[in-house]
């Protein structure tokens, strides 16, 4: 799909499986969340701007490239996307971190704000959406209306599962934001979660369920 990248690796893959497994307990399962959110960053940041600057190694002066001005802010969506941020945060740990509280309606499904905020320089940064499930696409595109409002210019989401509803949603009102996922699946229930998908992310995170 235009603008998705499914991110294949055999360690993605194979978390992700161990992730789904029902029985995969709450501490693994918080492990895996974080492994897997530093392993799409890897993928989602491959573009970063460098430059060389001049260092002195133990045995010689070198160029060595470094990069270039502000970085990121990682915007995790809900209860769900703080699961990303330790993961990445050890990847980048200069990166900000805007929040955005944010649920899904159980009747309509409809995205609900309930608190955002941002650094002052979103201009100057890539924004990353750390929204682990993509089921309808309605928090995504309600995520990246908000960070487009702080003033975003470059925002990208990172997700572990996506369903193609979800692509098609965000395609049709932000086509120039890219999506990072380690899979898409079948679809999604009556109730918005995605199947055969992982559950309810974040009761099985934070082991409230």
């Amino acid at each position: 799909m235009k603008s998705v990248t499914i991110v294949d690796h055999p360690l993605v893959q194979h978390k992700l499986t161990l992730m789904r497994d029902k029985t995969c307990s709450t501490k693994v399962f918080r492990e895996l969340f974080g492994e897997i959110g530093a392993l799409l960053c890897y993928e989602a940041t491959r573009d970063l701007t460098l430059e060389k600057i001049e260092i002195e190694t133990p045995f010689a002066k070198m160029m060595a490239p470094v990069l270039v001005g502000k970085k990121l802010v990682l915007a995790p969506v809900g209860r769900a996307g703080s699961g990303f941020l330790d993961g990445i945060l050890k990847l980048v740990p200069s990166a900000r971190v805007a929040h955005i509280g944010m649920y899904r309606d159980p009747r309509t499904l409809v995205a609900v704000e309930y608190f955002f905020k941002a650094p002052d320089d979103m201009a100057e940064r890539i924004a990353l959406v750390l929204h682990p499930m993509l089921a309808t696409g309605n928090s995504a595109v309600a995520a990246v209306d908000r960070l487009k409002e702080s003033g975003a210019k470059t925002v990208r989401i990172l997700c572990i599962l996506a369903t193609e509803q979800s692509v098609g949603r965000l395609r049709s009102v932000h086509p120039e934001v890219p999506i990072f996922t380690a899979a898409i699946d079948d679809g999604i229930t009556d109730t918005g979660y995605i199947v055969p998908g992982l559950g309810d992310v974040g009761d099985r995170m934070y082991g409230t369920r």
